[in-house]
């Protein structure tokens, strides 16, 4: 064991939202979390800068003493230039046209449910989302890329920098993801949506987290 893999002392950003003992587990994402970062050629502190994470956060997430929130996942997986699929173990396989509706196994990570709606280990990921009510309401994500989203079912409330945008089912959104932005469901049933997301490969990828100004709605 090298000294940056080492378990380090609680640090700053070891709590928030997603992030919590128990709950929904991912056995198989930890050790492939340090696989990842070990073939990407980074120390922990490193990957955890890069990921907007504290060392600590991270080490207990390689190993299985934390779960990852599906930001968090994001933001791994953009700075190891992979896919959350691959972070998930998902087989490429042949990359097949077609998702099958019995195909879609559901993953939970941070609250939120989602299920994969396109081919993995490609330029773009595309995801069917279920967010609950009051999931996450805290976190702003900002990031490289774009994000496209379309409400199902429920209602949204998307915050794009200092607007706020209330969307009902069929409203769509599109929008850079450097803009700092917060989604949470309006309804006490959550909200479906429709997800779509780039996967930039950029050494100043971050996962930005922290309460925006002002309550949610």
């Amino acid at each position: 064991m090298t000294p940056s893999d080492a378990e380090p002392g609680p640090g700053p950003s070891d709590a928030g939202p997603g992030s919590g003992e128990g709950g929904d587990t991912l056995p198989a994402v930890a050790p492939r979390l340090r696989s990842l970062r070990r073939l990407a050629g980074l120390t922990l502190e490193a990957a955890a800068r890069d990921a907007g994470l504290s060392p600590a956060h991270l080490s207990r997430l390689e190993t299985g003493r934390r779960q990852p929130s599906l930001p968090m996942l994001l933001a791994l997986a953009r700075v190891y230039g992979t896919t959350v699929s691959d972070l998930l173990g998902e087989a490429a396989a042949d990359r097949d046209a077609v998702v099958r509706a019995d195909d879609m196994e559901p993953t939970r990570a941070g609250g939120w449910t989602y299920w994969r709606a396109g081919a993995s280990g490609r330029g773009m990921q595309a995801l069917r989302v279920h967010v609950p009510h009051g999931s996450q309401g805290d976190v702003v994500r900002v990031h490289p890329g774009e994000e496209w989203l379309h409400v199902l079912r429920g209602r949204l409330v998307l915050r794009l920098g200092d607007a706020t945008h209330r969307l009902a089912p069929g409203d769509s959104a599109h929008f850079d993801s450097l803009t700092p932005h917060r989604i949470a469901a309006r309804d006490p049933d959550g909200v479906d949506l429709l997800f779509v997301h780039t996967l930039l490969q950029s050494p100043t990828a971050a996962l930005c987290l922290g309460p925006t100004p002002g309550g949610t709605s």
